[in-house]
This record gives C-alpha cells, structure tokens and sequence, in this order.
C-alpha cells in the first residue's frame, strides 16, 4: 500500500493524494492553487505520468480540493470519478466559474496557459462524474459492494459537516482500512449539522491539520458568537455605517445568511438590505433545492425567499457605493484582488462609520489576511494595482470556522487509534502541532507528515 502526497508543498493548496493498493491506483481530490498561476496552480501530476488510474475520488467541491479535475480527467481518461450528489452539482457550477475567471487573468497576466480547462470540457468532464450517497460501499468499477466478496478496493463517503455534500472517505481492501477526513468539522454549524464519521478501528487515517496552530478561544461557543456578531452589526447601523463581511461562495455566504435569518426572528438585527455576489446567488440556490433532501439545520428555511438578497456581480459592484444600515456579504472570503469583496473594501477601509467583519480563515498574505492583522491607522495595500490605503473603519474576527478545532482533530485521532496517521492540508506550524501532540497522546502510533511528490510505503 503506497501513499504519495501530490500537493506541491506542505500547506493548504492544490490538495490531492495518490494511492496505490493491491494492484488498483486512485487519487483523492485535485484542486487548485488559490495563490498560484498557470502550471504551479496544478498538484504535482507527475508521480501520474506513467500510471494508469481506477478512480479519482473528490470529497467536497471547494476549489482546493475540486479546481483541476478536469485536467487530470483529461490526462486519466480512463479513470472513474466519483463525488457526492450534492458536490457534483456545486463542482459543476464551480468550475464553470473558474472558466471565467481564467479567462480573465489569461489578458490580465498574460499567459498562454489560461484557461487551463473550457466550459466545453467542464461539461464533458462532468457528464462522466458518477454520484454516490453516504453510507454505502462502492467499488472503483462504480458497482455497490457485495457482502464478503473480492471487488479490490471499495470506498464509502460519510458526512464530513463542512459544506453542502462534503464527505470524508473510508477505503477497504482486503480486511484494511484507510480513512481520509478531508476538510471535516466535528461542530454544529448554523447550517451544515457535524460530522458523522467511522467509530470503529482505523488502520491508516489520512487528516487535515487546517486549524493545527489555532487553538479554542476559552469559553467560546457558537451561539455567544452568533450574538457578539449580531450587536456588532447593530452598532455599526447606530454610527450610520455599513458592513462588509468577506466571505467564501460555497459555505461561508449560506452560513452567515442563516445567522442573519435567526437575527432577525430573534429581533437582534433590524430588518435590511443585503447584498451578496453572483456565484454566491447561484451555490445558495443550490443550498435551497436540497434544504429538504440534505442532512443540516433549519431544513425548511429557504434563504433565497426568505433573505431576498440584493445580487452584485462584476459589473454592478462598481455603482454600488457603501450605504449605511446594509450588509455586504461578498466573495471572496480571502478578498482576492479584482473579487467584489476586494473592490468594495476599498470604499469602506478609510471611513470611520463602516466595519468590516471577518468571519473565517484568510492566508496571512492575502488581502483579507493583510487587513486583519492591521491596526488602526496603518496603510495597507490589498491590491498591488492599487494605491495604499489608511485604516479607519472598525475592524473585528469572529470565530466561525467550518474546520474542526485542533483539539477536536486529536481527539478523534485518539479514539480511533490508529496504526498510522498521515497528516495533510496544513501550513508547517499547524501541521507540526497537531504532530507533536499525536506522537505524546497515540506512543504506539506513527504519525507521519508526508514529504510532497515522495512515495510513501503505508
């Protein structure tokens, strides 16, 4: 059983995993590089070029673990490829959107290699996606496992508690285990209900580390978080402000439309107009046609009717000025350059009236990452086409994470005490705080941080 890290470097990036077992090759998940260009944007695909794989197994449809699937189906022609129903749906529109954006930077910056992938092919690759439910065994062949019968490997998704159709995955092959968490959270979210994963003895667990450097805050919980963010707005509305929350399109927006729902039933936030992004509108839409069909919360609330949000898009954002006693819940959650949150920030850092509320994680070099660790009075830059601006609005964190906490992720592990935990999906101090604590509370356990592009023998 043989193991290869394919992201190119020990961080959260173009996420995917190859392994080989009893004669069958698959891969888990083939994202995209959120910072990186061209060709770096790929996991490393070259441990690939001679093999010939069975399957690709996508466990959720963010853009770091689904972004360049059709590439490798592309280069795997032969390979199946499997996903929950939910995350094919999502992926689909996901990916056709980072078509368009491709497009984009292909005149922005330049390059020939842009787009990596068409929508002409996005709709091939898709029509080939094979949809599987929780809680059932599959084989790579894509046939429902029989009982104590020879089918190789066969795996089985279980509901990761992330976002919309996101899955941990448990593979079998004759009488062993692996079971990869990807992106899991182990919390009650306002929408998404926690994870519901194996119990039972693992021999190799293949984790994510996302949150390894970020410990509870004491006395924290999710409720008290709900409230401190729903008074934080209020006083924003008093000084005749606005808020402007960066957020993810899949999961971070539906979230927080969901706590402003449960604001307003609960008479915390006064009734107004909120504004989210294009793709935002389309992923919520999709989060409405399974309200009753998915395992989460608040099952009948459909945000779209209820919330009516205002929908900006790449176009609009630029008439939309920063009007007091509204919210702004844009993407992208990382405040790329030239994406809404980005552009409109840009209207509200030097006003003393607005506030911008960050609700999730953003790479410390990210413009989102940037802003948050500023203080009152520094110029920042979160655009390096754009000029410097100073700080004067109300800046403020709230904990909302869809990643489990490093104290939960080793206490699974614990439990589960497995032969062998494969740490993944980490920047290094995270991934070596979650290393140092396994190898003290699991001694008989080898806890193993996988060099990138090297073959692991499992």
């Amino acid at each position: 059983m043989k193991f290869t890290n394919l992201t190119r470097r020990t961080e959260i990036g173009a996420n995917s995993y190859f392994i080989e077992a009893g004669g069958q090759k698959l891969v888990l998940d083939c994202g995209m590089h959120p910072k990186c260009e061209g060709d770096e944007a790929l996991p490393n695909l070259k441990p690939l070029q001679d093999q010939r794989l069975d399957a690709i197994i996508i466990s959720h449809s963010h853009q770091d673990h689904i972004g360049t699937l059709p590439v490798l189906m592309r280069r795997q022609p032969r390979a199946r490829v499997f996903m929950t129903e939910a995350t094919a749906e999502i992926g689909n529109t996901l990916l056709h959107n980072s078509v368009n954006v491709m497009t984009r930077q292909r005149e922005e910056i330049g390059t020939t290699l842009y787009p990596l992938f068409t929508h002409r092919e996005t709709d091939r690759a898709s029509d080939l996606w094979q949809s599987c439910p929780f809680r059932q065994q599959i084989t790579l062949a894509g046939e429902r496992a029989q009982p104590r019968s020879n089918d190789g490997i066969t795996f089985e998704f279980f509901d990761a508690g992330h976002v919309l159709g996101s899955a941990g995955v448990l593979l079998r092959l004759e009488g062993r285990t692996i079971f990869y968490t990807a992106d899991v959270n182990f919390d009650d979210q306002t929408i998404a209900q926690a994870a519901v994963f194996p119990q039972e003895e693992i021999d190799i667990l293949i984790m994510e580390c996302t949150r390894g450097d970020m410990p509870s805050p004491p006395g924290w919980s999710r409720a008290g978080e709900e409230r401190r963010l729903a008074l934080a707005i209020e006083e924003a509305f008093t000084r005749g402000g606005c808020v402007l929350i960066p957020v993810f399109a899949l999961g971070k927006t539906q979230e927080v439309l969901a706590m402003f729902y449960k604001f307003l039933r609960e008479n915390l936030l006064r009734d107004c107009p909120i504004y989210i992004g294009g793709l935002s509108a389309k992923i919520t839409g999709i989060y409405d046609r399974r309200a009753q069909v998915s395992r989460r919360q608040l099952m009948r609330l459909q945000l779209l009717g209820e919330l009516r949000p205002f929908v900006l898009n790449g176009q609009t954002i630029h008439d939309s000025p920063a009007r007091a006693g509204r919210i702004y819940a844009l993407s992208s959650g990382m405040m790329t350059p030239k994406t809404l949150s980005n552009i409109f920030a840009r209207r509200v850092i030097e006003n003393p009236r607005h506030s911008i509320f960050f609700v999730g994680y953003a790479d410390p070099e990210s413009g989102a990452g940037i802003l948050k660790s500023s203080s009152t009075g520094q110029e920042v830059r979160i655009d390096q086409d754009e000029s410097a601006l100073r700080v004067r609005c109300h800046l403020d964190q709230f904990q909302f994470s869809a990643h489990a906490s490093r104290e939960s992720l080793v206490q699974y592990a614990v439990r589960l005490a497995p032969k062998k935990v494969v740490l993944v999906h980490g920047d290094p101090p995270a991934v070596e705080w979650v290393r140092a604590r396994l190898s003290a509370d699991l001694p008989n356990c080898e806890v193993i941080v996988p060099t990138p592009g090297v073959e692991l023998e499992l």
